[in-house]
């Protein structure tokens, strides 16, 4: 039995940085978001894989005691991408993206996991996320991320899936471009209005603002020494997030505002080696201990 259900995509990343190279790292935004997850709860994914994934890397998420009943292995290659990274580590250069087998993906849903409460649907075809919910028995909460390419191809299909999820995940771009205004506030009244209880809107470095009904909370990003890899942070914020609320087993205000600083904190462990390699060696008293110091940043 999982705690979370997460859709979204494994890949092999090529990311270059001011601090290194690598090329074909494991990758996507199920495999970050499941292991930021699997530090509170116990995860499960959906998504699709080539036959060139590597027998290493399932057995590294199921390690983290990921469920992997629904990942769907076929011919042929698995989902790949590259991107390079200037000094502005905020954002990446795409330089090529292939999507292989990710054509096939069906969004099936094993029945072992449609009973599940809580839902992250990862950056994806809006039709694709509609599909999980459609699938899904009795979920208490869902969260939806995004991205720019959908924003401008598929918007109409996005404004309708925001009417059934309880939180709208962006970037501070993607929301600007989303509803047509350069003020945040504005942009998260407007998503509002249209159905989930929360907006919160990713700052990178910056952190990351949660919107609700009247009230507003600004959650700081950690001050970190080195960013080697950015990659993957979005998505460990999300798994860390709704991985700390089933945990909780709460969707309270209060518990909605921790589980922004545990996201947070995650993403920014994440940050500072390229592709899993600091999550593959983090400790749940590492993650305390940042906790702590947030706390300790925020007081006045």
């Amino acid at each position: 039995m999982i705690d979370v259900l997460i859709i979204g995509t494994i890949g092999y990343d090529t990311v270059e940085t001011p601090f290194g190279k690598r090329i074909k790292a494991l990758g996507g935004s199920a495999t970050y978001a499941s292991v930021a997850a699997s530090f509170f709860s116990k995860p499960g994914i959906v998504a699709i894989v080539g036959e060139d994934f590597q027998e290493q890397h399932r057995q590294l998420l199921s390690s983290k005691k990921i469920s992997l009943v629904g990942l769907k292995q076929i011919r042929g290659k698995t989902f790949a991408w590259g991107g390079k990274y200037e000094y502005d580590m905020n954002d990446a250069k795409t330089e090529f993206t292939d999507l292989n087998t990710l054509l096939q993906f069906d969004a099936h849903v094993p029945e072992e996991f449609r009973n599940t409460k809580y839902v992250f649907l990862a950056n994806t075809d809006p039709v694709l996320q509609l599909r999980v919910i459609e699938q899904l028995k009795q979920p208490e909460f869902i969260i939806m991320d995004t991205m720019n390419f959908w924003i401008q191809t598929k918007k109409s299909e996005l404004l309708e899936i925001i009417k059934k999820v309880d939180v709208l995940l962006m970037n501070d771009g993607e929301a600007r471009m989303l509803f047509n205004t350069l003020n945040l506030l504005q942009a998260a009244q407007q998503a509002l209005k249209l159905g989930p209880k929360f907006v919160i809107i990713k700052k990178g470095e910056h952190g990351a603002l949660l919107f609700s009904d009247g009230k507003h909370f600004n959650a700081p990003g950690y001050p970190l020494e080195v960013i080697k890899d950015p990659t993957g942070c979005g998505d460990c914020f999300a798994g860390g997030f709704i991985g700390y609320l089933a945990k909780e087993n709460k969707k309270d205000e209060a518990t909605l505002r921790k589980a922004v600083i545990y996201g947070s904190i995650i993403a920014s462990f994440n940050a500072e080696e390229f592709s899993l390699d600091r999550m593959n060696t983090l400790t749940y008293s590492e993650i305390e201990k940042r906790f702590t110091e947030m706390k300790e940043i925020m007081e006045f």
